[in-house]
């Protein structure tokens, strides 16, 4: 074999073990990120009522807990929460977008050229659904009117009959959120790495659901929120502790002899409330993981 023979095949060779050292790190690799990206846990939130259950993202489930709250921060009826996310889950997915239909944005797809507010004020969340609520006051029996109606009188859709699809996991979510049907919400959660600031859970809190006193007891698991409620707002505050636990590093939850552990997971799913734990209903106890250390 002469020279220049010898050097191609010595080519040949190496290329074909290279090719296998890509094809099998290539394997590795992905079945590395499979593991890492899908843990096993379906991931969300449910809201219960009777035998059906209903599924929302945790990105969803945040932007629905705040919806309804609101309302009831408001002193309007669930039926108000009702309405306002069949809307936003058919404007928008539940989610806070910056693009839409001409220049809709936002999670009900408000206008700034109809009189909805500046760009920034429509893509506040807070402001997007008082703003709902504002024109949905308005509407005189709105709370007797089906759910798809009173969308389209507040939203004046070029899709008239779009709403009503979203009315029965927009009844369950609201009627959970607001309290109406206790501890019929659960999340599945992937593992929290760390707890945000006490004060922050506390602020965003108060934003959602209204003032309040709190208290914050450091302990080994991370820190104890304590949250002084009345038993017609307890499940409310838990509720929006849970919708909003991913966020926030929430651990558990208790209130009125019942608890919400993160790490409570089977076949891929939370088993949801359990009986126990000491929080009575004029307590609402949120434990925050450990917050990272700088």
């Amino acid at each position: 074999m002469s020279r220049r023979s010898r050097r191609i095949a010595t080519l040949l060779t190496v290329t074909v073990v290279c090719l296998g050292l890509l094809i099998g790190g290539g394997a590795w690799l992905v079945g590395t990120l499979r593991d890492t990206l899908a843990p096993g846990l379906s991931t969300g939130c449910t809201a219960t009522v009777g035998d059906a259950s209903y599924k929302l993202a945790l990105d969803q489930s945040q932007n629905a807990s705040l919806i309804t709250t609101l309302a009831v921060q408001r002193g309007m009826p669930a039926r108000a929460a009702s309405i306002a996310l069949a809307t936003a889950l058919q404007e928008s997915k539940l989610r806070n977008i910056d693009y839409g239909d001409l220049d809709s944005i936002g999670l009900f797809q408000q206008r700034p050229s109809q009189g909805w507010g500046s760009v920034d004020e429509i893509m506040d969340p807070a402001f997007s659904a008082n703003a709902f609520y504002d024109a949905l006051a308005q509407v005189p029996g709105y709370v007797d009117m089906p759910v798809n109606d009173a969308a389209q009188i507040v939203q004046r859709s070029g899709y008239p009959h779009a709403y009503g699809k979203h009315e029965a996991l927009s009844r369950a979510f609201a009627s959970a959120m607001a309290g109406q049907t206790p501890a019929s919400l659960n999340c599945t959660l992937p593992t929290a790495t760390s707890g945000s600031n006490p004060q922050d859970v506390i602020s965003a809190a108060q934003a959602a659901v209204g003032l309040f006193d709190a208290t914050t007891t450091v302990n080994e698991a991370g820190t104890l929120v304590h949250v002084p409620v009345s038993p017609t707002h307890g499940w409310i505050v838990a509720n929006w502790a849970l919708a909003n636990a991913h966020q926030f590093g929430i651990v558990e939850i208790s209130h009125a002899g019942q608890t919400w552990n993160r790490s409570a997971n089977t076949d891929g799913r939370n088993v949801g409330w359990q009986a126990g734990g000491s929080a009575t209903p004029e307590l609402v106890a949120i434990q925050l993981a450990p917050a990272i250390q700088s």
